[in-house]
């Protein structure tokens, strides 16, 4: 077969998978048979654990189009494989979003496109519910989400709903009426059940999982080995181990499924009211639903059971599920730009562009409102796994490996075990063949030298030490759901945070106002609700323009614009649902001072209170409200006094957007001076913008005119100033990570010079630094894209009270404004998210070095801050990211260590989430992380080491056709091995961080040092004790009869044994050898288990860890107390000599461990000639680029510009602009 081209499925996105196709191939089916038949059900286990084996070892590579199976395989750095069976279904059309019948040409007026023209014609002609059947579709389904075939592409694909290449207007005009019944039943065929299904599998299905392990695999053969030659006590006591190590496995797996699936199907099944095609309300489960059915949301709220674009009327919703914002959310209907082509630009639909229309699966719609009787419908546009909240479950059932060093590492080191194994395996083979074993024992024996190389403990006691940090982390608030993570997270060498709620309150204060008259600025002024100011334009903007709604009563809404609205005092009143329903949108909502603010109402009496507000009430009404957008930064309301004919828009936001929309006349002259004075304070700035409006606009003019037709000629009102504090702990907690040589980076939605002023305040940025401001701007009338530097004015020199904050160790370089100013500075990139937008698209080759020093990223949206958390950890820094939840759940989820402070189930995204939202919770992780890493280090040192002991003394027994007893391994394995490995793991974490990280990898010199130093130690001192007990006088080859000890002991000793001995000892395992090396390795295991549980600086030194104490000193009598029945007695002076053989081996292992931990690492660097080694980490080495590079950093008032699209991409050229 010629060989196709390579297909793909999610071609450029995340999920990128390549797609090849076979067909089932029955000779290769029964040669497959016969395999598994000859190796006893091995090879089925093997194409069990490979599923690209088990596809081409049982078909044969087709064409796409005709396929039985699919093999895919991930385009990411794990390349992983995963097969699915090909599955035909019949339909009437290859598109469920078309007409499939090609009889009917015509639509319906407004219907989305069905079988039958009406559905009166649909019911009265029955028979015709069963069409023939015209097509057969293929289609197969892979993590919950079904490909069907598409000719287009010839390749597999995904079904999309409304959310893609949909026109806001089709949405209205073809989609806005509902599907009749059998476009319905057509669609639901491709689409499915409407459900997030997180099927709790059945216990026995998780049991043959996890009994089908590799490791569960390798210990029943073990297990069945160790039966065979006789050793039934440690046989059963490692399938105790097993059976317990699997049933608690299964209870945590089965509960993780049961907790995800309560979550989701809390409020997955409603009843719900849809629009058919002829009018009609049908209620039916949300199980039935598919894109283009058109719901009614009840009056009295619901849980959202799909994804669907609000037609008609409002809803307010909270979206703590995906956003973690417990803020209610106002949603209004999709404008439709058919009506009005002149206000509203014709546009494709997006969920994520028109979310303010949007209504996402999962959040809580809690009331609607609806006007002159018109219900609140809402298109559906996405169902099941399509879903928002889908999406996110299905994240968190099949997430992306952890890749890390530890882990890779980890095979790597187990393979050398093997390789180990393999030698000992050959050794026994050839030296049982000389010696004239019997077959059966030499094949026994050498088998099971490889049960002693790889040790089957070795996955559980590495986990133990992520378990007691996980506890310990819970202890002190910091809940997580990926275990693995914890390892990852001590490694971490940047925190990235966000700013509002992260590093500062999460409330904003008014720190006053300053109002504008005559384009000049008055002085500014505490407080909002004076007499004076009571009518002005400004306080009627503060009252009018937000988005704050009462919810049983209680006025909610944005934080901001609620301490905007409580600080000039006002009433806000909204009209009831009986009034909505009877009148039109005139005035839905209504604000008005209290009676405290009016000045006649001070000494007035209750009577005059009452004749004065019949007579001069001052109230406006909200006619209709433009919601705030973070991409324009603005928000815009058009309200109504109360018995004046002309209405007025108030308009507020970014100061520097407003200042744009306004009359160039109306702006002050010094509006940026002030405006950066502010900011350079770290105070969050709003501007304030008022425009009376035309008489000729009517009522229902305002309700169709467009936003850009209202924002537009405003005059400029001031400035509100708030007063965002920072948090109490910020500063020590910044100090504490540079401290520790952890870069700290901002990521905000606010002001660039509000951040870099915060940035300042907390220690970011120390102030001696310099801050290089990146505005980049997009190519434009035929210029190329372009990069201006600008220099922020240096704050304030450091006083007394600026936190002592070391630099971070990178490089630094002399940076200098002007020839005079010649000094050893640190510098920080600062640039806002349209500057990094361009230069992500224009500028990739400058990336690398912006991100390496820069510090705050301002007016970031949600996706750029994931973009940010990729870039550097492109550059190798193992990020970790700390936001409240609202916008960061995408970066949360990318960074190698995501914490969230907000408890609300937007946290399911982050692999963390801290119980109290200060950002304490990062050290105390990364000191856990780093704690719980050492501990693996150490674990899988000594559980190495552990094998290579044993192995060393059996690989010696065998040369004398001995070996160690049942009870002896038993010992070795449950007493000593066990309990010290999982108590070990119980030091907690060191009390600070300190500026060191521990290693990555296993693969390490100074660890592969440590381990080879200690076996060839080992190896010395067994070989020492094996052979100078030959060279004892008193020695001879041990019989039931010996009388080594003196005449007493021996006396007692012989009638002993006369007394046991009526077995024949098979194993020779009684002998003087077996008893020295038992007595020399059982100490061994307890030397290298104190040599590698180090303590400072990453743990709590062992003896705090009072089990470890207890277990250790328990091991050391339990041995040295002679209470073993295969041991036999040897004379006083040799337990003496194997005494001081103890005492030495330990003298020498904590030395050599010592003097390799103090000047190892210069030891191996000159012994390799690698002093001079570029560093691995990509950073690292760019920073040491950059620091002889003449044109780095940029020089103020410089710009950098991107060549031609002809030329190479990503390539630019510095100008300096005079």
């Amino acid at each position: 077969m010629e060989k196709e081209e390579k297909k793909y499925v999610n071609k450029a996105e995340e999920d990128e998978m390549e797609i090849y196709g076979y067909d089932l191939c029955r000779w290769k089916l029964v040669l497959v048979t016969v395999g598994v038949i000859c190796s006893g059900g091995f090879l089925l286990l093997l194409l069990y654990w490979m599923p690209q084996w088990r596809v081409k070892a049982t078909c044969r590579r087709a064409a796409l189009k005709d396929c039985q199976v699919v093999l895919l395989r991930t385009t990411d750095e794990f390349k992983i494989w995963f097969c699915a069976k090909v599955r035909i279904m019949p339909s009437l059309g290859a598109n469920p979003l078309q007409n499939p019948n090609p009889i009917v040409h015509k639509v319906s007026n407004g219907h989305a496109v069905h079988f039958s023209e009406s559905a009166a014609e649909e019911n009265k002609n029955d028979s015709r519910k069963h069409l023939p059947v015209s097509k057969l579709i293929r289609y197969f389904t892979h993590h919950s989400v079904k490909y069907f075939w598409n000719d287009s592409v010839q390749s597999f694909d995904v079904v999309r709903g409304l959310d893609e290449s949909t026109f806001c207007s089709a949405i209205h005009n073809e989609h806005s009426t509902g599907l009749t019944k059998g476009m319905h039943d057509y669609r639901k065929a491709f689409y499915g059940v409407n459900e997030i299904a997180v099927k709790v599998p059945s216990i026995f299905k998780l049991l043959v999982k996890e009994v089908l392990n590799p490791f569960y695999i390798f210990q029943l053969f073990s297990v069945i080995l160790w039966i065979t030659d006789e050793y039934h006590y440690y046989a059963l006591a490692i399938v105790i181990m097993s059976v317990i190590s699997i049933v608690s496995s299964l209870y945590t797996i089965r509960k993780q499924y049961v907790m995800l699936h309560d979550m989701v199907a809390a409020h997955s099944i409603v009843r719900v009211s849809v629009c058919r095609g002829n009018q009609e309300i049908e209620e039916i489960l949300s199980t039935d639903l598919v894109p283009g059915d058109t719901m009614l949301i009840p009056s009295n709220g619901t849980i959202m059971p799909c994804d669907a674009v609000l037609l008609s009327g409002t809803c307010i919703v909270n979206e703590s599920m995906l956003t973690g914002e417990s803020v209610p959310v106002t949603k209004i209907n999709l404008p439709n730009p058919s009506e009005y082509p002149k206000a509203v630009g014709d546009e494709i639909y997006s969920p994520e562009v028109h979310k303010r229309h949007t209504l996402f699966c999962g959040t809580n719609v809690i009331q609607t409102r609806f006007y002159t009787g018109e219900l609140v419908k809402a298109l559906v546009v996405r169902t099941g796994f399509s879903t928002a909240k889908g999406q996110l479950v299905r994240s968190i059932l099949y997430p992306k490996p952890t890749d890390f060093k530890l882990y890779r590492d980890a095979y790597l080191f187990l393979l050398s075990l093997v390789v180990v194994a393999g030698f000992g395996f050959l050794y026994t083979i050839v030296n049982s063949i000389l010696n004239e074993v019997p077959a059966r024992t030499i094949i026994i024996e050498s088998l099971d030298i490889i049960t002693i190389t790889v040790p089957p403990a070795l996955p559980a006691a590495m986990t133990a030490g992520i378990v007691y940090a996980q506890r310990r982390l819970k202890k002190i608030g910091i809940f997580c759901i990926s275990p693995q993570r914890i390892n990852i997270c001590g490694q971490l060498n940047l925190v990235c945070f966000d700013k509002t709620g992260t590093l500062t309150e999460d409330g904003l204060d008014l720190w006053g106002i300053q109002r504008v008259e005559n384009a000049r600025f008055l002085l500014p002024e505490e407080r909002a609700c004076s007499e004076s100011l009571l009518r002005s334009e400004f306080v009627a903007c503060m009252a009018t323009c937000h988005s704050l709604t009462k919810i049983e009563g209680v006025l909610s809404g944005d934080p901001l614009d609620l301490k905007m609205f409580e600080a000039i005092g006002w009433i806000l009143e909204e009209a009831t649902e009986e009034e909505t329903a009877l009148h039109n949108r005139i005035m839905p909502t209504v604000v008005r001072p209290s009676k405290q603010l009016s000045p006649e109402s001070k000494q007035a009496t209750d009577q005059e209170m009452e004749l004065f507000e019949l007579s001069t009430g001052y109230e406006i009404g909200i006619v209709r409200q433009f919601p705030f957008s973070s991409v324009l930064q603005r928000m815009c309301v058009i309200a109504r006094v109360l018995g004046e004919k002309r209405m007025d828009a108030y308009m507020k936001g970014a100061p520097e957007v407003i200042a744009s929309l306004c009359k160039q006349e109306t702006v002050p002259v010094d509006f940026e001076r002030v405006l950066e004075d502010y900011t350079k304070q770290g105070f969050r700035v709003i501007a304030l913008a008022h425009r009376k409006l035309e008489s000729k606009l009517t009522w229902h003019k305002v309700q169709t005119i467009s936003r850009d037709a209202i924002e537009s000629n405003m005059d400029f009102m001031g400035l509100i100033i708030m007063q965002n504090k920072l948090k109490q702990e910020t500063p020590a907690v910044l100090e504490d990570l540079h401290k520790a040589n952890i870069r700290t980076v901002m990521v905000t939605g606010d002001n660039m010079l509000t951040a870099i002023s915060v940035a300042r305040d907390c220690g970011m940025i120390l102030p001696q630094d310099k801050v290089i401001i990146a505005e980049a701007l997009p190519p434009k009338d035929g210029q190329a894209a372009r990069i201006n530097w600008h220099y922020a004015d240096t704050l304030a020199k450091c006083t007394s009270s600026s936190p002592a904050i070391n630099s971070e160790d990178i490089p630094v370089k002399l940076v200098h404004e002007s020839l005079e100013d010649l000094q050893m500075t640190k510098y920080h990139f600062a640039m806002n998210g349209k500057s990094f937008a361009v230069i992500l698209e224009h500028f990739q080759d400058l990336v690398p070095k912006l991100v390496l020093h820069g510090t705050v990223f301002a007016r970031m949206a949600p996706d750029q801050k994931t973009q940010l958390v990729e870039a550097l950890q492109n550059v190798d820094y193992y990020v970790g990211m700390c936001g409240d939840g609202a916008n960061d759940c995408g970066a949360l989820k990318r960074a190698h260590g995501g914490i969230s402070l907000s408890e609300l189930e937007a946290s399911v995204a982050s692999p963390f989430t801290s119980r109290t939202p200060s950002i304490s919770c990062v050290p105390k992780l990364i000191r856990e992380g780093r704690a719980a890493l050492v501990t693996s280090f150490c674990v899988f040192k000594f559980m190495a080491l552990y094998s290579i002991i044993q192995y060393i003394t059996v690989t010696l027994l065998y040369s004398i056709l001995s070996n160690l007893g049942d009870f002896q391994f038993l010992f070795i394995d449950l007493a000593i091995i066990l309990v010290v490995v999982f108590t070990m793991s119980l030091n907690p974490a060191w009390t600070e961080l300190v500026a060191r990280r521990p290693p990555s990898g296993l693969i390490s010199g100074p660890l592969l040092c440590s381990v080879l130093s200690q076996i060839i130690i080992c190896l010395a001192f067994q070989t020492l004790g094996f052979f100078w007990v030959k060279q004892q006088s008193w020695y001879e080859p041990w019989t039931p009869d010996s009388d080594a000890c003196n005449v007493l002991d021996a006396q007692n000793t012989s009638s002993a044994h006369h007394g046991n001995e009526t077995v024949h000892d098979e194993h020779y395992i009684k002998n003087y050898e077996n008893t020295t090396l038992f007595f020399i390795s059982s100490f061994q295991y307890l030397i290298v288990a104190i040599v590698f549980s180090k303590g400072k600086p990453f743990r709590q030194p062992c003896y705090k860890n009072l089990f470890w104490m207890c277990a250790y000193f328990t091991c050391v009598f339990l041995i040295s107390g002679n209470l073993f029945p295969q041991l036999v007695c040897v004379p006083p002076e040799w337990r003496l000599r194997i005494v001081i053989i103890v005492i030495l081996n330990a003298f020498v292992s904590v030395l050599t461990e010592e003097a390799g931990d103090r000047c190892g690492v210069c030891f191996l660097s000159s012994l390799f000639g690698c002093r001079e080694k570029t560093p691995k980490a990509k950073y690292m080495h760019l920073a040491q680029e950059l620091l002889v590079d003449p044109e780095w950093p940029p020089k103020p008032r410089t710009t950098t510009e991107a060549k031609v699209p002809s030329q190479e991409n990503g390539s630019y050229q510095i100008i300096t602009v005079t």
